[in-house]
């Protein structure tokens, strides 16, 4: 009997290491308005884009636009394997459905019954919650950013753990909001692990790309593990040019999914079908509820939306040289993955792009432009104004749940805050003891005048308590 990688590579197999488009089945939209969409990763060799265009099943429309590498000129095709970033959200999310499934584990379970470190914050906390980002835990790769590491530094999936486990409170009951938090992803990948007693990535394996002959994919917890046909990431320099941008970092479930648009074919056709395990498809496709039972758009590694009035599922992904998106549209039955190795690559405004070409006698009106207030977790950016008087603000400052010490302190006229080697900013007043630097707000707390402490809110990690130690006369 053939496996579906079988037959899908006698359809493509003898074009698609070309960067010449990839067609297995007629044509029914204009591929040079494709092409346009892409044409800016052509002119040069620099880095780029992968598509795929997926109709019932197959690759309709396949390319790479740009190189995989530069250093050796090697051209992006449809077998190009990328780290797809938080698009892996969505592969985690099987692996744990399919593991409840197997009666390992179920969704309503507390996650302190397999990760029995964290604290008890006297409440619920399922792996549903953390499945659906509704779980209040701090986002880790926010919470090493403020305990002042740089982007490229290193620290293990351990590490991780114990600064997780040191979080006194959560940044909101859980169930009771929605924030976006890949600490609960990483979690979720270590409780399965525990659950069924094996690697994370062993057990996806066997779930899920073995099944689906996606012999291209894996969950990448080694960062010395060597991928065939890897794309290198890469981030443009200010002057022209561009830099490698890789990571070091093995964390996996929040991300780490290695894969390429051949093996997406097979995955996207899976869950519009159902095909990997029946009721798997709607169970990923469950919408979260508050406790106030409303209902969000998220579901188990999946965004719900809408695009020109058409339904859609689907997810993007950001994580250093790779930016990533699919989106599905289950009523016309295709779907877009692309996928980028550069960190400008825009691949979701690129889909829907070719969406609109693709879906063209599909699609209804184009919303009217409107201004978008705020940031992608709904806080505010504002820069803020000169503080008049810095002194009350200089010293040092502890937080126990970040195990690090803020220095405010004046320079040149102007209060900066320092910590580790990585934070290094100036600090503007919004409004009387409340001050910004970069789009983190602390609001500091007085005790008979003098400022004694503050508490930090950085977007996807929120009320971090600092106390004050000393001020520049008690050094």
């Amino acid at each position: 009997m053939m496996s579906a990688r079988m037959g899908f590579a006698l359809l493509v197999g003898a074009v698609a290491c070309s960067t010449h488009p990839v067609a297995a089945a007629p044509q029914t939209f204009d591929r040079a308005a494709v092409d346009a969409v892409f044409a800016d990763l052509t002119e040069s060799p620099v880095p780029g884009c992968a598509l795929g265009v997926v109709r019932d099943g197959e690759l309709v429309y396949g390319r790479g636009y740009g190189m995989a590498n530069l250093e050796h000129e090697i051209p992006i095709t449809t077998k190009s394997v990328f780290r797809i970033a938080s698009v892996s959200k969505q592969f985690t999310g099987a692996v744990v459905a399919i593991a409840a499934m197997e009666g390992h584990l179920s969704l309503e379970d507390p996650l302190r019954k397999w990760i029995p470190e964290l604290p008890d914050y006297g409440q619920p906390l399922t792996i549903r919650h953390a499945l659906n980002h509704t779980s209040g835990l701090r986002d880790y790769i926010t919470l090493m950013r403020l305990r002042g590491l740089r982007g490229d530094d290193f620290y293990t999936g351990e590490e991780l753990i114990s600064v997780q486990v040191r979080q006194e409170e959560l940044n909101f009951p859980s169930g009771s909001e929605y924030l976006y938090s890949n600490s609960g992803y990483f979690l979720l990948a270590e409780a399965v692990a525990r659950a069924v007693g094996k690697p994370f990535r062993e057990y996806a394996a066997e779930t899920v790309f073995g099944p689906l002959d996606m012999a291209q994919s894996h969950f990448h917890d080694d960062h010395d593990h060597i991928v065939p046909l890897r794309a290198d990431g890469y981030a443009p320099l200010d002057g022209g040019g561009f830099r490698t941008s890789m990571t070091t970092l093995d964390m996996i479930g929040d991300g780490g999914v290695y894969t390429s648009i051949e093996d997406m074919v097979l995955w996207v056709h899976a869950l519009t079908t159902d095909g990997l395990r029946p009721g798997l498809g709607a169970t990923l496709e469950t919408r979260g509820v508050l406790t106030s039972g409303e209902v969000i758009d998220y579901a188990l590694g999946q965004q719900h939306g809408e695009y020109r009035g058409l339904a859609t599922v689907g997810h993007g992904g950001s994580w250093v040289g790779f930016r990533t998106d699919v989106v599905r549209f289950p009523s016309e039955r295709t779907s877009i993955v692309t996928l980028c190795n550069r960190s400008d690559g825009r691949p979701s405004p690129r889909a829907r792009a070719v969406a609109d070409v693709v879906l063209a006698d599909r699609l209804g009106p184009r919303a009217s432009p409107r201004a978008r207030a705020g940031t992608a977790d709904g806080r505010g950016t504002s820069t803020g104004s000169p503080i008049s008087d810095l002194s009350p603000y200089v010293g040092t400052y502890y937080s126990p749940e970040l195990d690090v010490d803020y220095h405010f302190v004046e320079v040149d006229g102007a209060l900066i805050v320092r910590a580790g080697a990585g934070i290094d900013e100036l600090v503007a007043s919004v409004a009387g003891d409340t001050l910004r630097a970069r789009s983190w707000t602390f609001r500091f707390t007085r005790a008979g005048g003098e400022v004694t402490g503050f508490e930090l809110d950085a977007g996807r990690v929120v009320h971090v308590r600092f106390e004050r130690v000393s001020t520049p006369g008690n050094r």
